[in-house]
Order: structure tokens, then sequence, then C-alpha cells
């Protein structure tokens, strides 16, 4: 199953995302499922930098997995540009869960520091 969480930081706004595993529900190169996750989660990833000038903080980015969040520290207008971006991503997420929900979790956690 593929575990994907979008990340809330405190005023509300997501500030990261997480996907890992797999979903298998075909085999490897043919695997819609994990094709649609990470093609969000890439597209998401890139179109703040390509998009908004937002450089995202890649944590991993591996076969199964992909960790990223926003800087710490974001203008206003940039801020509202991510948040397009993660609406986006949130919404395509749910689509596929929704689809296929032996194959996809999607969750909201709020962001804690370690």
């Amino acid at each position: 199953m593929i575990r994907a969480i979008l990340y809330r930081g405190v005023d509300g706004h997501i500030t990261g995302y997480s996907a890992k595993g797999h979903s298998d529900y075909a085999e490897e190169g043919y695997d819609i499922v994990c094709a649609a996750v990470s093609i969000l989660g890439a597209t998401c990833a890139n179109s703040l930098e390509s998009v908004c000038g937002i450089i995202p903080e890649i944590l991993e980015n591996e076969s199964g997995a992909l960790h990223f969040r926003l800087p710490a520290s974001l203008s206003p207008e940039a801020m509202h540009d991510a948040q397009v971006l993660f609406g986006f991503l949130h919404q395509g997420l749910k689509d596929v869960a929704e689809q296929f929900p032996q194959d996809v979790n999607l969750s909201i956690q709020d962001w804690r520091k370690k």
C-alpha cells in the first residue's frame, strides 16, 4: 500500500508531503496507481520551483519514496502559490485514493518538529 501524507503547519497551511510504499496494483512498469501517485508528487515538487520559484527541501527521493517540504520562511504571496499547488496535489491524491482505496492511504497530519 502507498501511504501518502500531507503535512499541515500550525497556521493550517500544507507545508510538506511524504509518500512511500508500493500499491502492488500491477507488476512493476504497469502499475497505474503507483504511476499516478508518483507523478502527482513529482509534479508538485517540480512546479513549486519552476512555476512558483520556491525551492522545496527534498528530504528523500528514491524508488518508492518521496518526501519534501517548503522552506521555513516564505512571503505571503509565495505561500499562497504553494497552497494552490498543494491543493492540486491533495485533490489528485484524494481522487486516486477514492478510486483505489485498497492501494492508497491518504492522510493529513500536523507537522511536528523532531
